[in-house]
């Protein structure tokens, strides 16, 4: 009888023995690109998915293309609006826009996304692991987190930056420990949806550990959740490094970056429109990218849709 029953219970738990619940299967088993084969089917998800892939790139190889050195002043050509010499015009030191805005495309998404990396892993973590353990460590945990998040974050921000200095790397972990409160109790809520499933308490009775259910059972079921936040919060991520550039608090000069430039723009909008402009279409333009890209993704893992 006792061989029975052990014998069914690893069997509702074989599939996780091999690192994916049902659901994980469904969604990213054969075909083995099937995720990217939804987003090319759908209009919304296909075209901000191309051109985030475009936006990459730029950053990748903007460097590499771009005419001038960003950092280079022509004297010979102090705020001198778009021509074709400088296709976006120069700012009030005679250095090229265009050219910083393709080497400022690589400062701001890296630090949007390594800032988003350390959202997605600690309020991951944090999130699963008080939806699993409950009790006094959940009580305590998301206390601490509500306690954070009743300030804005930009304004959380703001004080981290305060305390460490400003600077392109101080900026990246200020921007992704402000972000941590909202990620871990939005995941911590997808998580409580699947801890009185089956397979958990069939794993809890034979006794896997508890870092195996969390990694194996819990993070897999969740991933559809994971993906669409992290998209989100990425968007939010680059809105939080231009606004800490923009108030100096970010990258530092001669480093170009879209929020300082912005910011060096802004005292010239009658003078010459374009320093304020290119930088402000180009923060507008990803932004409204990556959430139209994390829109497309929640459709597409809406089991309704």
């Amino acid at each position: 009888m006792m061989s029975c029953t052990r014998f069914s219970i690893l069997a509702l738990i074989t599939p996780r023995r091999r690192g994916y619940s049902m659901f994980w299967s469904r969604q990213w088993s054969m075909p083995r690109f099937e995720l990217f084969e939804k987003i090319m089917q759908q209009k919304k998800a296909k075209y901000s998915f191309l051109m985030m892939l475009c936006i990459v790139l730029l950053g990748i190889i903007g460097p590499w293309i771009a005419p001038h050195d960003p950092t280079k002043t022509y004297y010979e050509a102090f705020m001198q609006g778009p021509s074709k010499d400088f296709w976006l015009g120069t700012d009030a030191i005679g250095r090229d826009i265009f050219s910083r805005m393709l080497y400022g495309t690589r400062v701001t998404m890296t630090v949007a996304v390594l800032a988003s990396v350390m959202t997605f892993v600690a309020g991951t973590l944090i999130g699963v692991t008080c939806a699993y353990l409950g009790g006094i460590v959940d009580n305590v945990i998301m206390r601490i987190m509500d306690i954070m998040l009743a300030l804005p974050g930009i304004v959380l921000a703001l004080a981290i930056v305060a305390v460490l200095g400003p600077s392109q790397e101080n900026a990246m972990i200020a921007i992704g420990i402000s972000s941590i409160p909202a990620f871990s109790i939005l995941i911590r809520g997808a998580a409580l949806s699947i801890k009185q499933s089956g397979y958990v308490e069939a794993s809890r009775s034979i006794g896997s550990s508890n870092w195996w259910i969390i990694t194996r059972q819990f993070i897999p079921n969740i991933s559809n959740v994971l993906i669409v936040y992290t998209t989100m919060f990425i968007g939010s991520a680059i809105l939080g490094t231009s606004a800490l550039g923009f108030i100096g608090l970010g990258a530092q000069p001669p480093t170009p970056e879209w929020g300082t430039m912005l910011n060096e723009g802004k005292n010239y909008l009658r003078e010459a429109w374009w320093l304020a402009t290119f930088p402000g279409l180009a923060i507008t333009a990803v932004v409204f990218t990556v959430y139209l890209l994390g829109d497309a993704l929640r459709d597409i893992f809406d089991p309704k849709a």
